[in-house]
């Protein structure tokens, strides 16, 4: 195991640590190393500037929602193609409406692959899917509206909450006329 400080860009192998002194502050008590460090082993940065997340094994939060994204990404396509179509080709319109009611876009790959393979009519489909859907991130999604909204509901939401644990709490008497 190896341990950063934020403050610092020293890496320190567990090897190095006798024990964490409350005295110190938690801080490592330097020793001399207990086993000698292997040269195949590369130092791995455990904490940084960030929060650590641990449970999300070799991806990140970033890369969860990423793919959340890229799924959802592909509903909107799919939204957007099946308006263009319902206008200007009822018959194409239908035949993927009628794929819909069989298929899920929860997995937005697995939705255009499985549309690929239909038939030729089909995977017009979802070659015009898989364009839209790439044009719409790349050109379309605000994504600084996206932090911002974030951000914003992430805030309200746990403003609400504390203020409601409160008045929970503490047997305040509110205004009705407030």
């Amino acid at each position: 195991m190896y341990l950063m400080e934020s403050s610092s860009s020293l890496l320190l192998h567990n090897s190095y640590l006798s024990y964490l002194n409350p005295k110190f502050g938690n801080r490592p008590f330097l020793s001399f190393p207990l086993s000698r460090i292997s040269r195949n082993r590369k130092p791995t940065r455990i904490c940084s500037n960030k929060m650590y997340v641990p449970g999300f094994g070799e991806a990140s939060p970033e890369a969860k929602a990423a793919k959340h994204l890229h799924d959802f990404f592909t509903y909107v396509a799919v939204r957007i193609v099946s308006a263009q179509l319902e206008s200007y080709n009822p018959e194409a319109y239908m035949e993927l409406r009628e794929f819909l009611d069989t298929n899920s876009v929860s997995d937005g790959d697995k939705f255009c692959a499985a549309l690929m393979r239909r038939s030729s009519r089909h995977m017009n489909l979802a070659l015009r899917i898989l364009e839209v859907r790439s044009a719409y991130c790349k050109n379309d999604f605000e994504w600084d509206n996206l932090m911002r909204l974030a951000s914003k509901n992430v805030d309200r939401s746990n403003t609400k909450l504390m203020r409601e644990y409160v008045l929970e709490t503490s047997h305040v008497e509110t205004d009705p006329d407030k």
